[in-house]
Protein backbone atom coordinates (compact mmCIF):
# COMPACT_ATOMS: atom_id res chain seq x y z
CA UNK A 1 0.00 0.00 0.00
CA UNK A 2 1.29 3.50 -1.23
CA UNK A 3 0.77 5.24 2.15
CA UNK A 4 2.02 8.21 1.01
CA UNK A 5 -1.02 8.69 -1.27
CA UNK A 6 -3.43 8.68 0.98
CA UNK A 7 -1.84 10.66 3.43
CA UNK A 8 -1.93 13.56 0.27
CA UNK A 9 -5.50 12.56 0.04
CA UNK A 10 -6.08 13.41 3.66
CA UNK A 11 -3.90 16.57 3.77
CA UNK A 12 -5.53 17.89 0.52
CA UNK A 13 -9.28 17.22 1.70
CA UNK A 14 -7.74 19.52 5.55
CA UNK A 15 -6.40 21.97 3.59
CA UNK A 16 -9.83 22.28 1.24
CA UNK A 17 -11.91 21.88 4.40
CA UNK A 18 -9.74 24.54 5.96
CA UNK A 19 -10.10 27.18 2.96
CA UNK A 20 -14.22 26.75 3.01
CA UNK A 21 -13.74 27.19 7.13
CA UNK A 22 -11.78 30.19 6.57
CA UNK A 23 -13.64 31.30 3.49
CA UNK A 24 -17.34 30.91 5.03
CA UNK A 25 -16.00 32.50 8.29
CA UNK A 26 -17.39 35.59 7.69
CA UNK A 27 -20.54 34.16 7.23
CA UNK A 28 -20.79 32.28 10.05
CA UNK A 29 -19.89 34.85 11.50
CA UNK A 30 -22.77 36.87 10.41
CA UNK A 31 -25.34 34.19 10.69
CA UNK A 32 -24.45 33.83 14.38
CA UNK A 33 -24.94 37.27 14.61
CA UNK A 34 -28.22 37.17 12.92
CA UNK A 35 -29.28 33.96 15.46
CA UNK A 36 -28.18 36.32 18.21
CA UNK A 37 -30.34 39.11 17.26
CA UNK A 38 -33.33 37.59 16.47
CA UNK A 39 -33.12 36.00 20.43
CA UNK A 40 -33.23 39.40 21.42
CA UNK A 41 -35.87 40.05 19.46
CA UNK A 42 -37.81 37.19 20.64
CA UNK A 43 -36.95 37.74 24.46
CA UNK A 44 -38.00 41.84 24.26
CA UNK A 45 -41.00 41.16 22.51
CA UNK A 46 -42.47 38.55 24.63
CA UNK A 47 -41.88 40.90 27.74
CA UNK A 48 -43.54 43.45 25.89
CA UNK A 49 -46.52 41.29 25.05
CA UNK A 50 -46.74 39.98 28.63
CA UNK A 51 -47.07 43.17 29.59
CA UNK A 52 -49.72 43.91 27.30
CA UNK A 53 -51.53 40.46 27.68
CA UNK A 54 -51.81 40.84 31.55
CA UNK A 55 -53.40 43.85 31.01
CA UNK A 56 -56.34 42.39 28.80
CA UNK A 57 -56.59 38.85 29.71
CA UNK A 58 -57.30 38.16 33.39
CA UNK A 59 -55.75 34.16 32.40
CA UNK A 60 -52.00 33.70 33.50
CA UNK A 61 -51.72 30.66 31.94
CA UNK A 62 -52.73 31.61 28.67
CA UNK A 63 -50.97 34.73 28.91
CA UNK A 64 -47.54 32.22 28.98
CA UNK A 65 -48.59 29.90 26.24
CA UNK A 66 -49.45 32.99 24.52
CA UNK A 67 -46.08 34.23 24.98
CA UNK A 68 -43.94 31.14 24.46
CA UNK A 69 -45.96 30.55 21.08
CA UNK A 70 -44.43 33.87 20.06
CA UNK A 71 -41.00 33.35 21.45
CA UNK A 72 -40.56 30.19 19.42
CA UNK A 73 -41.92 31.19 16.21
CA UNK A 74 -39.36 33.82 16.14
CA UNK A 75 -36.62 31.83 16.86
CA UNK A 76 -37.71 29.71 13.99
CA UNK A 77 -37.88 32.39 11.70
CA UNK A 78 -34.05 33.60 12.79
CA UNK A 79 -32.63 30.03 12.12
CA UNK A 80 -34.29 30.18 8.52
CA UNK A 81 -32.32 33.68 8.33
CA UNK A 82 -28.96 32.20 10.00
CA UNK A 83 -29.45 29.25 7.27
CA UNK A 84 -29.86 31.50 4.58
CA UNK A 85 -26.77 33.89 5.65
CA UNK A 86 -24.69 30.36 5.01
CA UNK A 87 -26.00 30.08 1.65
CA UNK A 88 -28.04 26.86 2.71
CA UNK A 89 -31.16 27.81 0.78
CA UNK A 90 -31.55 24.00 -0.39
CA UNK A 91 -31.86 23.55 3.62
CA UNK A 92 -33.91 26.05 3.97
CA UNK A 93 -36.30 25.15 1.11
CA UNK A 94 -36.00 21.04 2.96
CA UNK A 95 -36.88 22.05 5.77
CA UNK A 96 -39.72 23.84 4.90
CA UNK A 97 -41.37 21.48 2.94
CA UNK A 98 -40.74 19.40 5.67
CA UNK A 99 -42.99 21.72 8.01
CA UNK A 100 -45.39 21.87 5.41
CA UNK A 101 -46.12 18.35 5.08
CA UNK A 102 -45.78 17.70 9.19
CA UNK A 103 -48.23 20.81 9.47
CA UNK A 104 -51.28 19.64 7.23
CA UNK A 105 -50.44 16.30 8.53
CA UNK A 106 -51.41 17.67 12.30
CA UNK A 107 -53.76 19.91 11.29
CA UNK A 108 -55.77 17.36 10.16
CA UNK A 109 -54.97 14.80 12.85
CA UNK A 110 -55.74 17.64 15.16
CA UNK A 111 -58.07 20.04 14.44
CA UNK A 112 -60.41 19.70 16.81
CA UNK A 113 -57.52 20.27 19.45
CA UNK A 114 -56.84 23.22 17.01
CA UNK A 115 -60.12 24.58 16.73
CA UNK A 116 -60.16 24.09 20.72
CA UNK A 117 -56.89 26.17 21.39
CA UNK A 118 -57.74 28.90 19.09
CA UNK A 119 -61.59 29.33 20.93
CA UNK A 120 -59.89 29.22 24.22
CA UNK A 121 -57.38 32.05 23.11
CA UNK A 122 -60.10 34.04 21.29
CA UNK A 123 -62.78 33.90 24.17
CA UNK A 124 -60.06 35.01 26.67
CA UNK A 125 -59.05 37.77 24.39
CA UNK A 126 -63.14 39.09 24.53
CA UNK A 127 -63.72 37.58 28.08
CA UNK A 128 -67.73 36.92 27.42
CA UNK A 129 -67.09 35.53 31.12
CA UNK A 130 -64.62 35.02 33.95
CA UNK A 131 -64.24 32.64 36.83
CA UNK A 132 -66.78 32.48 39.39
CA UNK A 133 -69.78 33.56 37.06
CA UNK A 134 -73.10 31.82 36.42
CA UNK A 135 -73.08 31.04 32.67
CA UNK A 136 -75.62 28.75 30.59
CA UNK A 137 -74.29 27.22 27.60
CA UNK A 138 -75.39 24.26 25.64
CA UNK A 139 -78.37 23.32 27.90
CA UNK A 140 -75.76 23.19 30.96
CA UNK A 141 -75.57 25.98 33.58
CA UNK A 142 -73.45 25.90 36.28
CA UNK A 143 -70.57 28.29 38.08
CA UNK A 144 -67.23 28.11 35.86
CA UNK A 145 -64.44 27.25 37.99
CA UNK A 146 -61.88 26.89 35.02
CA UNK A 147 -61.05 28.11 32.09
CA UNK A 148 -58.39 26.13 30.42
CA UNK A 149 -56.86 26.39 26.64
CA UNK A 150 -58.84 23.30 25.56
CA UNK A 151 -62.12 23.46 27.62
CA UNK A 152 -64.24 25.41 30.43
CA UNK A 153 -65.14 23.68 33.40
CA UNK A 154 -68.42 24.25 34.73
CA UNK A 155 -70.11 22.93 38.38
CA UNK A 156 -73.72 22.32 38.20
CA UNK A 157 -76.28 23.80 41.20
CA UNK A 158 -76.40 20.08 42.03
CA UNK A 159 -72.22 20.02 42.15
CA UNK A 160 -71.75 18.06 39.26
CA UNK A 161 -68.66 19.04 37.11
CA UNK A 162 -69.21 20.04 34.03
CA UNK A 163 -66.42 20.05 31.02
CA UNK A 164 -67.74 22.14 28.13
CA UNK A 165 -64.99 21.81 24.29
CA UNK A 166 -64.22 25.45 24.12
CA UNK A 167 -65.49 25.20 20.47
CA UNK A 168 -68.64 24.57 21.48
CA UNK A 169 -68.43 27.52 24.30
CA UNK A 170 -67.10 29.78 21.54
CA UNK A 171 -69.68 28.65 18.45
CA UNK A 172 -72.83 28.96 20.80
CA UNK A 173 -75.22 31.17 22.20
CA UNK A 174 -73.87 31.88 25.74
CA UNK A 175 -75.97 33.28 28.68
CA UNK A 176 -74.64 34.80 31.69
CA UNK A 177 -76.22 35.60 34.82
CA UNK A 178 -73.18 37.92 35.83
CA UNK A 179 -72.70 40.09 33.48
CA UNK A 180 -74.01 43.25 34.93
CA UNK A 181 -74.68 41.87 38.72
CA UNK A 182 -78.27 41.81 38.62
CA UNK A 183 -81.00 39.45 37.00
CA UNK A 184 -84.69 39.96 36.84
CA UNK A 185 -87.76 37.87 38.72
CA UNK A 186 -90.66 36.73 36.26
CA UNK A 187 -93.28 35.64 38.23
CA UNK A 188 -96.67 34.29 37.21
CA UNK A 189 -99.24 34.81 39.20
CA UNK A 190 -103.06 33.62 39.13
CA UNK A 191 -106.06 35.29 40.88
CA UNK A 192 -109.90 34.78 41.07
CA UNK A 193 -112.37 36.15 38.52
CA UNK A 194 -114.07 37.86 41.58
CA UNK A 195 -111.15 39.85 42.80
CA UNK A 196 -110.48 43.24 42.14
CA UNK A 197 -107.94 43.25 39.67
CA UNK A 198 -106.64 47.24 40.72
CA UNK A 199 -106.64 45.91 44.26
CA UNK A 200 -104.47 42.71 43.32
CA UNK A 201 -102.45 45.03 41.66
CA UNK A 202 -101.41 47.59 44.48
CA UNK A 203 -101.85 45.10 47.22
CA UNK A 204 -98.75 42.52 44.77
CA UNK A 205 -96.64 45.80 43.72
CA UNK A 206 -97.05 46.45 48.15
CA UNK A 207 -96.16 43.19 48.97
CA UNK A 208 -92.56 42.32 47.22
CA UNK A 209 -91.23 46.08 48.03
CA UNK A 210 -89.08 44.69 50.34
CA UNK A 211 -87.86 41.13 49.57
CA UNK A 212 -84.22 41.00 49.92
CA UNK A 213 -81.86 42.10 47.51
CA UNK A 214 -84.20 44.03 45.45
CA UNK A 215 -82.56 46.51 43.36
CA UNK A 216 -83.90 50.46 42.37
CA UNK A 217 -85.59 49.47 39.25
CA UNK A 218 -89.53 49.76 39.36
CA UNK A 219 -91.37 46.87 40.10
CA UNK A 220 -93.92 46.40 37.28
CA UNK A 221 -97.01 43.72 36.85
CA UNK A 222 -98.30 43.27 33.59
CA UNK A 223 -102.12 41.26 33.64
CA UNK A 224 -101.84 38.82 30.31
CA UNK A 225 -104.33 36.42 29.84
CA UNK A 226 -107.53 34.81 30.71
CA UNK A 227 -106.77 31.73 32.00
CA UNK A 228 -109.11 28.54 32.22
CA UNK A 229 -110.24 29.22 36.13
CA UNK A 230 -107.97 32.82 36.53
CA UNK A 231 -106.79 35.81 35.52
CA UNK A 232 -102.85 35.72 35.29
CA UNK A 233 -100.49 38.12 35.34
CA UNK A 234 -96.60 38.39 35.57
CA UNK A 235 -94.66 40.61 38.12
CA UNK A 236 -91.45 41.60 37.20
CA UNK A 237 -88.71 42.16 40.23
CA UNK A 238 -84.83 43.27 39.26
CA UNK A 239 -82.43 41.96 42.54
CA UNK A 240 -79.04 41.20 42.88
CA UNK A 241 -77.42 38.35 41.40
CA UNK A 242 -74.48 37.29 42.81
CA UNK A 243 -75.25 33.39 42.94
CA UNK A 244 -78.06 31.33 41.96
CA UNK A 245 -78.53 30.68 45.37
CA UNK A 246 -79.54 34.22 46.67
CA UNK A 247 -81.45 34.85 43.61
CA UNK A 248 -83.40 31.83 43.91
CA UNK A 249 -84.17 32.69 47.55
CA UNK A 250 -85.26 36.34 46.74
CA UNK A 251 -87.97 34.65 44.08
CA UNK A 252 -88.80 32.26 47.30
CA UNK A 253 -89.39 35.22 49.24
CA UNK A 254 -91.38 37.03 46.70
CA UNK A 255 -94.01 34.04 46.74
CA UNK A 256 -94.02 34.06 50.15
CA UNK A 257 -94.80 37.95 50.59
CA UNK A 258 -97.45 37.96 47.87
CA UNK A 259 -99.53 34.59 49.17
CA UNK A 260 -99.31 36.16 52.70
CA UNK A 261 -100.19 39.64 51.23
CA UNK A 262 -103.42 37.51 48.81
CA UNK A 263 -104.19 35.65 52.51
CA UNK A 264 -104.42 39.19 54.41
CA UNK A 265 -107.09 40.61 51.88
CA UNK A 266 -109.33 37.82 50.74
CA UNK A 267 -107.45 37.93 47.17
CA UNK A 268 -108.13 34.25 46.25
CA UNK A 269 -105.47 32.05 43.78
CA UNK A 270 -107.78 29.95 42.16
CA UNK A 271 -106.98 26.11 41.91
CA UNK A 272 -107.41 24.60 38.21
CA UNK A 273 -111.23 23.74 37.73
CA UNK A 274 -112.45 20.44 35.84
CA UNK A 275 -116.08 19.41 34.83
CA UNK A 276 -116.49 15.64 34.51
CA UNK A 277 -118.79 14.29 32.50
CA UNK A 278 -120.16 10.81 32.91
CA UNK A 279 -122.65 10.36 30.65
CA UNK A 280 -121.91 8.64 27.21
CA UNK A 281 -124.10 12.10 25.49
CA UNK A 282 -122.78 14.41 27.70
CA UNK A 283 -124.45 16.64 30.37
CA UNK A 284 -125.68 13.90 32.83
CA UNK A 285 -124.84 13.82 36.44
CA UNK A 286 -122.70 11.06 38.32
CA UNK A 287 -126.39 10.15 40.35
CA UNK A 288 -127.91 9.62 37.09
CA UNK A 289 -125.49 6.82 35.36
CA UNK A 290 -125.02 4.98 38.58
CA UNK A 291 -128.91 4.93 39.01
CA UNK A 292 -129.46 3.92 35.38
CA UNK A 293 -126.24 1.15 35.32
CA UNK A 294 -128.13 -0.64 38.96
CA UNK A 295 -131.55 -0.43 37.35
CA UNK A 296 -129.75 -2.20 33.73
CA UNK A 297 -128.10 -4.61 35.72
Amino acid sequence: MDISKYYDIVVEKVVTWSEDFVSMLPNFILALLAFFVFVVIAKFSVRLLKKILNKTIDNPALNNIISKTIYIAIIIIGTFVALSVLNLQKTVTSLLAGAGIIGLALGFAFQDIAANFISGILMAARRPFKVGDVIETLNHEGVVKKINIRTTELTSFQGQQIIIPNKEVFQNALINDSFNGKKRIDLGVGVSYGDDLEKVRDISLKAVKNIPRRTDEEVTLVFSEFGDSSINFTIRIWVEFTTQGAYKDSQSEAIIAIKKAFDENDITIPFPIRTLDFGIKGGEKLNEVVDWKKSKG
